[in-house]
Formats: structure tokens, sequence, C-alpha cells
């Protein structure tokens, strides 16, 4: 078991996919930079790991994923353009990715699901507790569930994931995980977890959502962990395996997540995504609600 102290700094983020939900639009563009508003989705999920302390990132990416890579990489000749028109706003928008962490990249070749993917970032992780985000969770920034995740991981040691209640017939497209309450409200005892479980077997409505903060102990399991379902190796699985046994890396704890989150992982839900987010947004928000109302009640 890691230190339970240990400060967390680094980030996995897997943009391995092919996207093919998306497709034609995924065909040459990675599904992670299709853009939310006017951010590629990527750039959300960096910002909160760096908004959570984690400024050491590194990405698990494929073939095809260049784009990825040029997008927080400095642009001199934009920037330069920018410069020269006396444009400072944009020049600060194009910067802002550029700057926001460290940023790594290593490919995961042969993509074999979320656990082998997880698993590409041990030589970079070390032993070392560390999260993990998923892309197609997006959530928002005035509802800090990494950091509060990170809190509970030091408190508590081990893992932390994030859940969240779902109607129970939705459980079956989610992790699902058997928890016990613990003194704090928002914080529950992993003791199994069941990927996609049917409903009549769920053992509860918490779903695992795109955060975890793992132990590093979580890679010696993954080595062993054989291809489960959609012959893949899952990290369900092995977090399983950590909840199961404590004295491999700790307890496996989670965060009931009660905030905003987006879900950019299928069409309908993407544009539901940047509907919600303009409406919000200060620049966008009032002349796009306007917009909104008059053609919703014209549609009806």
């Amino acid at each position: 078991m890691t230190d339970a102290h240990t400060r967390i700094t680094k980030a996995v983020i897997p943009a391995a996919g092919l996207g093919t939900r998306f497709l034609p639009a995924t065909k040459a563009t990675p599904k992670e930079m299709l853009p939310v508003v006017d951010k590629p989705a990527i750039q959300y999920v960096v910002e909160e790991a760096a908004s959570a302390g984690l400024d050491d990132v590194l990405m698990i990416t494929g073939r095809n994923k260049r784009p990825l890579e040029d997008h927080f990489d400095r642009n001199y000749e934009l920037e330069s353009a920018l410069q020269k028109k006396g444009d400072a706003g944009r020049l600060a928008k194009v910067q802002e990715s550029s700057d926001l962490a460290t940023m790594h990249y290593v490919r995961q070749g042969d993509p074999r699901g979320l656990g082998h993917a997880v698993l590409c970032a041990a030589p970079h992780v070390g032993h070392e507790p560390f999260a993990v985000l998923l892309g197609d969770d997006l959530i928002d920034p005035r509802d800090p569930l990494l950091a509060r995740m990170v809190e509970v991981q030091e408190q508590y040691g081990g893992s932390v994931i994030a859940l969240m209640e779902v109607e129970p017939s939705q459980i079956h497209l989610y992790g699902c995980a058997a928890v016990r309450t613990t003194e704090d409200d928002d914080v529950v005892k992993v003791t199994d977890l069941v990927e996609k479980p049917d409903p009549a077997d769920a053992p509860s409505n918490y779903a695992i959502i795109g955060r975890y903060v793992l132990d590093p102990n979580i890679f010696d399991i993954l080595r062993k962990t054989e291809p489960g379902r959609g012959d893949e190796i899952q990290l369900t699985d092995a977090l399983q395996k950590l909840a199961a046994d404590e004295t491999i890396g700790g307890p496996v704890h989670g965060v009931v997540f009660k905030g905003r989150r987006y879900d950019t992982g299928d069409r309908g839900d993407y544009l539901r995504a940047i509907v919600r987010l303009a409406c919000e947004r200060e620049d966008l928000g009032p002349d796009f609600r306007s917009w909104l109302r008059s053609y919703v009640t014209e549609e009806m």
C-alpha cells in the first residue's frame, strides 16, 4: 500500500478510441477534437486536471491522433499573426491550451480496452497514485469532482472512483458498484464492482463515471487480468480485485457525484452538452437562449 499522503500530480487521459459513433466527422479528426462550443472536448478534460493540481498529463493515443499533440503545443505562426493584428483576446485563447500542463504522449498500439490503456501509463506514473480522466465525461468546473476525489484519496488511501446514481433501467450501460455508507455523506466504501450488469442482477444504481484516482498497485493487477467483456482488459475487473482484498493496494472508495456532467459519448448527448454549455456562457448565453426559446416555440 502506498503512502496515503503522497501528493497526486499525474493525470492519465485515454484517447486512443476510433470515435466510430461520430463518423464521418471522425474519419480524419480525432473525436476528442470535436468542438464543444468553441473548445475541443479534450481541452475541458485537461483543464479539469490542471484545476485539481494535476499538472503532469499523460495522454494515451493511437494512430491519427497527432492533432491532439498539435493542439496542446505552441503554434508560433498563428500566435505571431494574431500578435501583429493586435488581437490579444484570441492570442490568449490560443496560448491557453499550451500553458495548461506539462503534456506527455504514448501510443497504446493494439487497443485492448480501458484497462490496457491505463497499463500503458505504468512507466510514466511509476509508484505514485494518479488520476484517470475519460474524455467522454465533461464535468462542469463549478463542481470540482476531481479535487474532491483527490481529497478523499489523501484521507483514506487506496483508490477512489466517481459514482453517480442512475435510473435502474440504465445501469446496464455502466460499471456498477456495491457500496457501504461512511461518515461522509458523499463518500461510500466500495465492496464489489460489476461491469455492465443486467438490471435484475445489479447490486445498486450507483454507476461508475469516467473519473478515477488509482493506487499504483493497479498496474500489477492489470498485468494479470484476463480479457473480459468485449475481449478487452477491463479496468473494472482490476478495481474489483482491489475492493475484494485491501492488502493488495488499499481500499476502494467512491465519491457520489450530484453535480453537472455533460456526456459527449453519443451524438444526442453531445448536442445537448453544447446547448447547455452555450446557454450558460456569459458571452453567448443571452442571445442564444433567446433564439432557442423562439425556435422551440415555433417547432411546438
